[in-house]
C-alpha cells in the first residue's frame, strides 16, 4: 500500500483496484461472476411462462425481472465473494494485510467492493433488459426497488464472509456456498414467486435472507407492497445483515485454516 494512502476511503479503493486486477485474471470467476447470472434469466423465461400467473398479479416480466437480480445477487456477489474471501486466506494475503494501517473492516470492503459494483451494474442491465425485452413498465415505487437492491449487495457480502470462515479451500466453497443458492432459488422467490405458494408456506419462507430482497424489488415494479409489508421486508433483510456482520467479527478466520 503506497504511504500516500491514508484515509480509509483511499485505502479501501486501493485494496479494491488490486482485488479488481486479480477478479480480472480470473476465467473461472469471470464466467460465474459475469456470465451465469445473465445467461441463467434467459434460460429460465419458457418455464416462468408455463407458470400459472392468472390472479396473482404477475407477468412474466415481473417474475423475471426480480428473479434475475436475485441471481445476480446470488452469484456475481456471494458466491463469487465466498471464493474471493477464501483464497485470499489460504493465500496469506488476508493475514500480510493485517499487519499494516489497513483495519479488518477495511480489507473486507475492500475485497468485497468489485463484486459488489459487479452485483450493481448487473442488476441496473437486467432491470433496464428486462423492462425492454419483456415490456415491463417503469416502477411505480423506485425507493423500494433501489432499498431491496442495496441491502441484498450488503447482505450478500456480509454472508459470503460467514460462509468463508466455515470452508477450508477454494474448491469447497462452491459445495459450502450451495445451500443458500438453493434455498433461496426455491423459496425466496428467485425461481418460483411466493405469491403463488401456500400463505403458510409462504409466510415461512419470507424469513429466507434473501425474500425481503426480492419482495422490495417486486413491490418497487408493482407499487402494491404495503407500508406493512415494506417495512417488515426491510427489517427482515437488516436482521439477517446485522447477524451476518456479528458473526463475521466473532467467527471470521483470517488465517488458512489446517
Amino acid at each position: 500500500m503506497s504511504g500516500a494512502v491514508t484515509t480509509p476511503a483511499g485505502r479501501v479503493a486501493a485494496l479494491a483496484r488490486a482485488e479488481l486486477t486479480l477478479f480480472g485474471r480470473s476465467k473461472g470467476m469471470i464466467v460465474t461472476a459475469v456470465f451465469v447470472p445473465l445467461v441463467l434469466p434467459v434460460s429460465a423465461r419458457s418455464v416462468v411462462e408455463d407458470m400459472d400467473l392468472g390472479g396473482s398479479g404477475l407477468s412474466v416480466g415481473l417474475v423475471l425481472l426480480p428473479g434475475a437480480i436475485g441471481f445476480s445477487l446470488l452469484f456475481a456477489v456471494y458466491s463469487a465473494l465466498v471464493g474471493v474471501f477464501v483464497g485470499r486466506r489460504e493465500e496469506l494475503v488476508l493475514k500480510r494485510l493485517r499487519t499494516g494501517e489497513l483495519r479488518d473492516r477495511e480489507i473486507l470492503a475492500g475485497a468485497a467492493l468489485p463484486a459488489v459494483v459487479t452485483g450493481l451494474v448487473q442488476s441496473v442491465i437486467l432491470a433496464v433488459g428486462c423492462s425492454v425485452l419483456l415490456d415491463v413498465p417503469a416502477p411505480e415505487a423506485p425507493q423500494l426497488a433501489v432499498i431491496g437492491i442495496a441491502s441484498g449487495l450488503v447482505m450478500c457480502a456480509a454472508l459470503a464472509a460467514l460462509t468463508a470462515s466455515f470452508t477450508r479451500t477454494v474448491e469447497s466453497a462452491q459445495v459450502t456456498s450451495m445451500p443458500l443458492v438453493m434455498a433461496s432459488m426455491v423459496g425466496s422467490g428467485v425461481a418460483v414467486p411466493l405469491e403463488l405458494m401456500p400463505d403458510r408456506v409462504a409466510s415461512v419462507l419470507e424469513l429466507l435472507p434473501l425474500s425481503p430482497v426480492i419482495t422490495l424489488v417486486r413491490g418497487g415494479w408493482t407499487g402494491e407492497l404495503s407500508a406493512y409489508e415494506a417495512v417488515g421486508a426491510v427489517l427482515t433483510a437488516l436482521a439477517w445483515t446485522v447477524l451476518g456482520v456479528f458473526a463475521v467479527r466473532r467467527w471470521f478466520r483470517w488465517e488458512p485454516r489446517r
